[in-house]
């Protein structure tokens, strides 16, 4: 809380405060202080912070978007807060997310802080607690699905682009397993899209596994990997050393 008032409050004095003891504050800005603070957003909920999306504006998405300030977006992390780090459907408190992501992407990345937009799209939840809790600040409702979600989305998708332009990145962050690998492999062609739940983690993990063989010896083919679940990290990791194998063996990778 202290961190976001400053951010509010003093925008250069924060990124500074950031880059400068980025090792003491990464985890209260992300990960793991951002998963406590998304919980309890609406108890701690001061002033609005990124773009809400609700189901209640299909049709006019366009609209809402032409309504933030900043025309010159480079990066949107989006969220539609189902699946929030390992805590479940936190609907519209999602927004944490997007926001302390965001901060990273000016913090360590260097892009403007004007040139990013945290947006959480607002279709409900299925989180009973939160449904019954006078502070929470989104919708209450049981999570839309199917086509009425997919009509939201790829609503949202064209107004992005039409908006903004070709160049915006736009990062999936923290969609239920069903609709992230769905919404990769669907604006993947049209747009310029990044998922960090199957594609950061997984460079990462490839790229600590090249650096390891250098040590342990070997090729990647000669290596067995095991992997304990299938959730969108694991697949992502799965698929992303796959390739790497094929890339060196000149073989095809099987689904």
């Amino acid at each position: 809380m202290a961190m976001m008032d400053l951010q509010e409050r003093n925008e250069k004095l924060f990124y500074k405060l950031l880059i400068e003891n980025v090792e003491e504050l990464l985890p209260v800005v992300y990960t793991p202080t951002v998963g406590e603070a998304c919980q309890k957003y609406g108890g701690i909920f001061r002033r609005p912070q990124g773009l809400y999306i609700s189901l209640k504006e299909k049709g006019k998405i366009l609209e809402v978007l032409k309504n933030w300030p900043e025309r010159r977006i480079q990066v949107i992390v989006v969220t539609d807060g189902e699946r929030i780090l390992g805590l479940g459907d936190l609907g519209c408190q999602g927004m944490g997310i997007p926001v302390g992501k965001l901060s990273l992407y000016s913090a360590l990345g260097g892009i403007r802080p004007s040139a990013c937009l945290p947006i959480t799209i607002d279709v409900g939840t299925n989180n009973e607690q939160l449904l019954n809790d006078e502070f929470y600040i989104g919708l209450r409702q049981r999570r839309a699905t199917g086509k009425e979600y997919s009509e939201l989305l790829h609503e949202f998708m064209r107004a992005v682009k039409q908006n903004y332009g070709e160049k915006v990145l736009i990062q999936f962050e923290d969609f239920a397993n069903h609709n992230a690998f769905e919404l990769l492999a669907k604006y993947g062609t049209t747009h310029l899209v990044f998922n960090d739940d199957i594609q950061g983690t997984a460079s990462v993990v490839l790229a600590g596994v090249v650096a390891a063989l250098k040590l342990v010896g070997g090729t990647i083919t000669e290596h067995t990997f095991l992997f304990f679940g299938a959730g969108e990290a694991g697949t992502g990791i799965a698929e992303l050393i796959a390739l790497e194998m094929s890339k060196q063996t000149k073989a095809p990778v099987e689904e």
